[in-house]
């Protein structure tokens, strides 16, 4: 063989080779990649090649599936009350990454997860059949919420103390899922809905912070009697109305100028819901007992999974002692979550243990068998029940005789905080309303926490208060929760 032909034959050999080392590497180590693209279609064309799993509020499914039309993607996904359990549910589209329980339990649903392949699946290499979610969501206390808030945006949540499930999440306004699951119309759809200035694809039950407002002065109060500060509810405070901001010459004022708030009682305080308790109560503790008082309660924790991810609610760092003051109020950079009040007032009505919220209570595959069960959830002390008891008691008069009558459940026990916070530079916009609060049926014993934010209504900015906008809510969402 003369030297040119040898050559040619080794450059030959070298280019097989380099094809066979591409070949192996796109097999297997970029084809999972490629497999996995978003851009994939033939990943939509399987996961819509058959029916999906549901998911279950109630023992009622509140999702479906329904053959296409003239499309490679054989079935689209359906809701049932889509609106109502957006919030909830999120959506699973054929051209959108599906979000909330869609999104979490999207392998479940689609009958990939490796739980639910039989042997019979293994050998064939055959897709499962799928499996089921099956939520903590109580579809009455769920409808009250919605109805409640009705054309209002904001968010309300609803959990049971004694077991962390989470009975309602709402978020208003709303959108319809079914608008987004079909590839040929969810482009229109998704257009309108994020240019809509209203943001119903926010879920404000579980991902919208923002100020609490004076619901922030019970963490303040639990932080104030677990220091030993004040030994009760009933001991007077050390309180000045009104109250100089330190290092300024601002005072912080009271909305009710007539209010007994001088050295005013934590019980008097919550009832009257005096600032200047408040605020010099957190001065006085400092910044760092506050903090941890509430990130006991679940503030500043980033990975707060209901399942879905729920945004952090926040207490800052490094302010000085004015900016301390009106954190005492649920101001300044203080922010909460619906879903965060909640669990402050679910710990303090269980007698100052929160159980971990969640709002899946198992999933299960095809035939009903259980898969993974969340039930058993973590339950951690937040506060000593003796502080508990105190707090629970400040805050049922509360709704019996101060601002928060409208709260009031008739055959039930109620306790609760109103809140109005602040919003715009110099409080030049509406401010939101808030309201958290627990309920306990005098006659069966059923026990609920809520909250409930109002972010913006057709209110009057002088009509706009947690009493007036928010406790109404809350009130339809513990006779929902309480009734026999």
């Amino acid at each position: 063989m003369n030297k040119t032909i040898r050559r040619a034959s080794v450059f030959s050999l070298l280019l097989v080779l380099a094809l066979l080392v591409r070949a192996t590497w796109v097999q297997f180590y970029d084809g999972r990649a490629l497999a996995d693209d978003k851009d994939n279609r033939r990943n939509a064309i399987e996961t819509y090649s058959a029916p999906l799993g549901n998911i279950i509020v109630g023992g009622r499914s509140v999702t479906g599936s329904a053959p296409t039309k003239k499309s490679d993607l054989k079935y689209k996904r359906t809701y049932t009350d889509g609106a109502l359990y957006a919030a909830v549910t999120g959506f699973a589209s054929q051209a959108y990454a599906p979000t909330q329980l869609e999104g979490i339990y999207t392998d479940l649903l689609n009958g990939t997860d490796s739980r639910l392949k039989s042997v019979m699946d293994t050998v064939t290499n055959q897709r499962a059949e799928p499996g089921n979610v099956v939520t903590t969501i109580d579809p009455d206390v769920q409808k009250a919420a919605y109805e409640a808030l009705g054309d209002k945006k904001g968010g309300a949540v609803a959990v049971d103390p004694k077991t962390g499930k989470i009975l309602a999440a709402v978020s208003t306004p709303s959108y319809s899922p079914s608008s987004l699951t079909d590839a040929n119309t969810a482009g229109t759809a998704w257009q309108k809905l994020t240019s809509d200035p209203e943001k119903p694809l926010v879920n404000r039950a579980l991902r919208q912070p923002l100020p609490p407002g004076s619901t922030f002065k019970l963490v303040v109060a639990a932080a104030a009697l677990e220091d030993g500060l004040y030994s009760s509810v009933d001991e007077r405070t050390d309180s000045p109305d009104p109250y100089t901001l330190p290092g300024t010459s601002r005072d912080l004022t009271n909305e009710n100028p007539n209010a007994p708030c001088t050295n005013a009682t934590i019980r008097t305080a919550l009832e009257y819901s005096c600032n200047n308790v408040f605020a010099k109560m957190a001065v006085k503790l400092g910044q760092d007992k506050v903090k941890a008082m509430a990130e006991k309660f679940g503030f500043n924790d980033d990975e707060l999974d209901v399942p879905v991810r729920a945004y952090t609610s926040v207490y800052p760092s490094d302010m000085d002692p004015a900016q301390t003051a009106l954190t005492g109020i649920g101001q300044f950079d203080v922010t909460a979550t619906p879903l965060q009040m909640a669990m402050v007032s679910a710990a303090i009505a269980n007698g100052g243990k929160l159980v971990s919220p969640h709002m899946v209570s198992r999933i299960t595959d095809s035939g009903g068998d259980v898969l993974e069960d969340y039930d058993d959830a973590d339950t951690k002390e937040i506060v000593s029940s003796s502080t508990a008891e105190q707090l629970q008691s400040a805050m049922e008069t509360v709704v019996d005789k101060g601002t928060g009558t409208n709260a009031q459940v008739p055959g039930a026990t109620v306790g609760g905080k109103t809140g109005t916070a602040q919003h715009g530079e110099n409080n030049s916009q509406v401010p939101y309303a808030w309201f958290t609060s627990y309920g306990t049926s005098d006659s069966s014993g059923k026990e609920v926490a809520v909250a409930v934010m109002v972010e913006q209504s057709d209110a009057a900015r002088s009509e706009v208060s947690g009493n007036g906008l928010a406790a109404p809510v809350a009130k339809a969402m513990m006779q929902a929760a309480l009734k026999d």
